[in-house]
């Protein structure tokens, strides 16, 4: 099996985050959704992303804040799983409770092999 990288971009969860019960409601669906990838034995790891942030820019190695995008393009966390093949990474991914919002988006990267 390949391993592949899901990015969770865009969903309004400063809309839910006011409410407690929609919150965990959204919560929940998405620990369904991992836990049926891991009944799968599909489900690696994931993890949301805080929105802070530096770069390290260049071969002078200059730090700065960021990454300063818009909202709804940083990367909100990411999820790494197993699967056949991309077709079914991209079925695994089409679950995901982010995609019930308009701008929600999860980019589906193939994670490649390194031989050290």
């Amino acid at each position: 099996m390949t391993e592949y990288l899901f990015l969770f971009r865009g969903g309004d969860s400063a809309t839910l985050r006011q409410s407690p019960e929609a919150w965990q409601s959204h919560m929940q669906k998405w620990a369904q959704w991992m836990v049926a990838m891991a009944e799968q034995g599909k489900f690696v790891g994931a993890q949301p992303l805080d929105q802070s942030g530096k770069q390290i820019i260049g071969n002078k190695k200059i730090v700065t804040d960021g990454p300063f995008i818009e909202g709804k393009e940083m990367v909100g966390g990411y999820l790494m799983c197993k699967a056949d093949n991309y077709d079914e990474a991209l079925e695994l991914a089409k679950g995901c409770p982010i995609l019930e919002f308009e701008d929600g988006k999860v980019e589906v990267r193939e994670i490649m092999s390194m031989s050290m």
